[in-house]
C-alpha cells in the first residue's frame, strides 16, 4: 500500500466517524424538537402528505437482518421516492446505539412493542429555518458520497 492509500483510509476513517458523531447528535436534537418520523409506515404516510419536509432519511439495519427481503423491497421503494424527492438518504448500522440514542427500552417487556428503527425521517417544517450542525455535515456527506457515484453511502455507529 502507497503512503498516498494510507493517508487516504485514514481520511475517509476520520471522515466517517465525524458523520457518525453528526448523525447522533442530529437525531438526538430532531427528537427533542419533535422533527423526527421512526418507523417505515409512519416514514411512508409523511413522504405521501408532505415530502418536502423531509430533509433526510435513514435506513438502519444489522447484518442478521440483511436477508429479511420485505425490509429490502421497503427500503428500495423508500430510496426510490427519496431520490425522485431530492431527499439525502444514508444507509445506518448499529440498531443498538440507535435504539440508545432515541431513548428506547433496553428490553421490551411482555406488553411494550420495540418502535420499528428501520427508517427515520429528519423534518424541517418550511415555516422553520432550523439548521444543526448535523443536518449540515450529514448533508455535506452525502453530496460528497454522490459526487463518488455512492448514491446512499453507508455509517456505522459504534456502540459506547
Amino acid at each position: 500500500m502507497t503512503l498516498e492509500e494510507l493517508v487516504a483510509c485514514d481520511n475517509a476513517a476520520q471522515k466517517m466517524q465525524t458523520v457518525s458523531a453528526a448523525v447522533e447528535e442530529l437525531l438526538v436534537a430532531a427528537q427533542r424538537q419533535d422533527r423526527l418520523t421512526v418507523g417505515v409506515y409512519e416514514s411512508a404516510k409523511l413522504m405521501n402528505v408532505d415530502p418536502d419536509s423531509v430533509v433526510l432519511c435513514l435506513l438502519a439495519i444489522d447484518e442478521e437482518e440483511e436477508d429479511d427481503i420485505a425490509l429490502q423491497i421497503h427500503f428500495t421503494l423508500i430510496q426510490s421516492f427519496c431520490c425522485d424527492n431530492d431527499i439525502n438518504i444514508v444507509r445506518v448500522s448499529g440498531m443498538r446505539r440507535l435504539a440508545q440514542l432515541l431513548g428506547e427500552p433496553a428490553e421490551t417487556q411482555g406488553t411494550t412493542e420495540a418502535r420499528d428503527l428501520h427508517c427515520l425521517l429528519v423534518t424541517n417544517p418550511h415555516t422553520d429555518a432550523w439548521k444543526s450542525h448535523g443536518l449540515v455535515e450529514v448533508a455535506s456527506y452525502c453530496e460528497e458520497s454522490r459526487g463518488n457515484n455512492q448514491w446512499v453511502p453507508y455509517i456505522s455507529l459504534q456502540e459506547r
